[in-house]
């Protein structure tokens, strides 16, 4: 709130931002950020605002260059993206991860303040990035893969681990399967280093002009708590089972359909089909060893894999490329049984992070 009775030298090495207008008349104060603005435009969005300005200040309260003053203890990046949405609007583009500590910073403050569209606007983005259905997901990893194939998920997306913090943070409990599955499919050792906090333009300005020439704040990594990291990597060698479980009862041994074209053959009922059935369960094997892409605790993409197997015509018989020569019925039959899988792995996501009590679920983030 405005402060009185201090003078604003102590103020003097405040670092102004961008929004410093001219015909401000409020100076908002975080940390060592100062942002020269205009009550109607708070008061207009907020009703906090509008309640703290509408408190009688006395007549010998200091000022800064001839403004009222208010400090607040939030962070002056969020400080900073929060006053950009409010003057700017809210507008992303393409998926990017750098839009992360907008979203973030917008996102608590709108909640601190009761600025309902503007936390609206945050909530549907992160649902969009970390969805509650398949389709959605499906649609998700799409947009990371490029023409060529290439997967650059932190491209689009931040880090699981800076999700899973704003989650526990602002109790959004939708958002934390998608986010512990995409973290289930880092490595363990990965999972256990956690990630290192996007350092934004204006903190790294912040932090120039704040400390000696040639040294910088070190970047504060963000881990896991204990019992949340045994979430992760519980959750990661379920998917793993789930995988392991699909192999020995869909794959192995497979019987073929009851239609299957060739089960009237008369040296070998359905040859061809159990060749096509054993060389799938080899690659899926490739695919859960790690061998293959890098993605080996990835069940959802694993058995996606598996079922564009059966249309694939790039497969060698050791002399020309071909595709597997699964009978129809027995493709139709086995299509249908990944397509199952899949939607099984996606409704068990909260049972696998210990995600089914919601209350219990959110465990603090230690840093």
């Amino acid at each position: 709130m405005v402060k009185e009775g201090q003078h604003p030298d102590r103020f003097a090495n405040l670092v102004r931002s961008d929004f410093w207008f001219t015909d401000g008349n409020i100076v908002i104060i975080a940390g060592s950020a100062a942002f020269k603005v205009h009550r109607g435009q708070l008061e207009r969005h907020s009703e906090v605002f509008s309640d703290l300005f509408a408190i009688p200040q006395p007549q010998d309260v200091e000022s800064i260059e001839g403004c009222a003053f208010v400090e607040l203890q939030d962070c002056p990046s969020d400080v900073f993206y929060f006053l950009s949405a409010l003057y700017d609007g809210l507008y992303f583009k393409q998926p990017a991860s750098g839009d992360f500590p907008a979203i973030a910073g917008v996102l608590r403050l709108s909640t601190k303040y009761l600025v309902e569209p503007l936390r609206q606007r945050c909530l549907a983005r992160l649902e969009a990035d970390w969805p509650k259905t398949l389709a959605e997901w499906d649609a998700r990893e799409q947009r990371c893969t490029d023409a060529n194939g290439r997967y650059t998920p932190r491209d689009h997306y931040p880090h699981p681990i800076l999700v899973i913090e704003l989650a526990l943070d602002m109790y959004l409990p939708a958002i934390l399967p998608a986010a512990l599955y995409d973290l289930s499919r880092y490595g363990p050792s990965k999972i256990l280093l956690g990630s290192g906090a996007p350092i934004t333009a204006f903190q790294r300005m912040i932090g120039q002009l704040a400390n000696p020439p040639g040294q910088t704040r070190p970047e504060r990594p963000v881990r896991l708590s204990r019992e949340l990291l045994c979430r992760a990597l519980r959750g990661r060698e379920e998917t793993q089972r789930t995988m392991a479980s699909f192999i020995e009862k869909e794959l192995h041994c497979r019987a073929p359909s009851p239609e299957c074209l060739y089960r009237l053959d008369k040296d070998r009922p359905s040859k061809l089909c159990h060749e096509s059935f054993y060389f799938i369960m080899l690659n899926v094997l490739r695919s859960v060893g790690g061998i293959a892409c890098g993605r080996d605790a990835d069940p959802l993409y694993t058995l996606v894999q598996a079922t564009e197997m059966l249309s694939r015509t790039d497969f060698s018989d050791g002399q020309k490329q071909c595709g597997l020569k699964l009978c129809q019925p027995c493709k139709t039959d086995f299509a249908a049984t990944a397509v199952k899988a899949r939607e099984e792995v996606w409704s068990s996501l909260p049972q696998y992070f210990g995600m089914v009590d919601a209350d219990k679920a959110m465990a603090p983030v230690s840093n």
